[in-house]
């Protein structure tokens, strides 16, 4: 699909799906409607889609989300490659998801080659506040970020993670 045609199917009724919504409260039945308006503009959305305030997706032809996610106010999706966000998900505010970084190049990351790589985010899981997830990391199903943490590597299934860069800190299986 050509970027006009892109742009045109995702980017920009997504961006005025949430411009329009964003005076409103983020309370249940909001939370529901913003992300009832805004499933049709992502790759694949599943049901019950809930969407908090200032949320900024880049490129959500590139973004897939299951069924009963929670995303709340304030998160950045950057999404050069894949991010697939699985059922029953939660995210709190103010995380960066990015699937990509920039090289150096003469002295400067400006014009360096980009290098990409998605992210998944497992069933079940939730990404506590302020946290960045990097390229090519998946959380597994099940699993905890605590906040401020920066997952730049894969996050094990029912594993409890934090720090910078994450780490396991304790298994969640029972």
């Amino acid at each position: 699909m050509s970027n006009l045609k892109k742009l045109l199917r995702y980017d920009w009724p997504l961006h005025f799906v949430l411009l329009f919504t964003n005076w409103l409260p983020d309370n249940i039945q909001i939370l529901r409607l913003r992300g009832y308006l805004a499933s049709p503009f992502f790759r694949k959305c599943g049901k019950n889609l809930r969407l908090g305030r200032n949320i900024t997706f880049y490129n959500p032809s590139r973004i897939s989300i299951g069924n009963d996610v929670y995303i709340a106010l304030g998160n950045w999706f950057m999404a050069a490659e894949a991010i697939d966000i699985d059922d029953q998900v939660i995210i709190g505010p103010y995380n960066v998801f990015v699937t990509g970084d920039h090289t150096l190049q003469d002295g400067s990351f400006r014009y360096g080659a980009h290098v990409v790589a998605p992210i998944k985010i497992g069933r079940g899981s939730w990404v506590a506040s302020s946290c960045t997830i990097t390229k090519g990391s998946t959380i597994g199903s099940g699993s905890v970020v605590g906040a401020n943490s920066m997952v730049n590597k894969d996050i094990p299934s029912d594993t409890m993670a934090g720090g910078c860069p994450a780490k396991p800190i304790k298994s969640l299986k029972k």
